[in-house]
């Protein structure tokens, strides 16, 4: 599980956008033997439908990256017990020391490899930056899709 967890943060920040030949966002490394935190106000586990909630101010930490939320839904598979899917809602931001990534909301699809982000979204990186009002990456394929008003700064100092 911490190990997909950290992965899905990397890949998150790591994964390429559509035009953005001046974005080098396959640098980040991120320790997948790191220690990962998980706070939150509250916790809910349900062993019906296989999920566990954790919500109100929910903040994941892995070496230098860290991940806020309002809550992050991590879904996992009846048969294996591995994480399925996640479903990060109430503000997702995504930051290590050189990139940072927003949206309302994410979600990840473990077995599909895609990973969704809706609303206001902006990967920043530098001093440029792309911002859109969704983004679908395809972590498998390495290609991503930006919809709605895609705009886009680059460099500057």
């Amino acid at each position: 599980m911490i190990r997909r967890l950290a992965l899905l943060l990397a890949l998150v920040i790591a994964a390429p956008a559509a035009a953005q030949s001046t974005f080098d966002l396959g640098r980040i490394e991120v320790d997948p033997d790191a220690e990962v935190e998980v706070t939150a106000d509250a916790l809910d586990i349900s062993q019906e439908d296989g999920a566990a909630v954790f919500s109100g101010n929910v903040t994941v930490t892995q070496g230098e990256m860290a991940i806020t939320a309002g809550a992050v839904r991590v879904t996992y598979s009846e048969e294996s017990g591995e994480i399925t899917a996640l479903s990060l809602s109430g503000g997702v931001t995504f930051v290590t020391p050189e990139e940072a990534a927003e949206a309302d909301a994410a979600e990840y699809d473990l077995a599909a490899q895609r990973l969704t982000l809706t609303g206001g979204v902006l990967i920043q990186q530098g001093p440029s930056a792309i911002g859109a009002e969704s983004a679908v990456i395809d972590l498998a394929a390495g290609t991503a899709r930006l919809e709605g008003r895609v705009r886009t700064v680059i460099g500057g100092d």
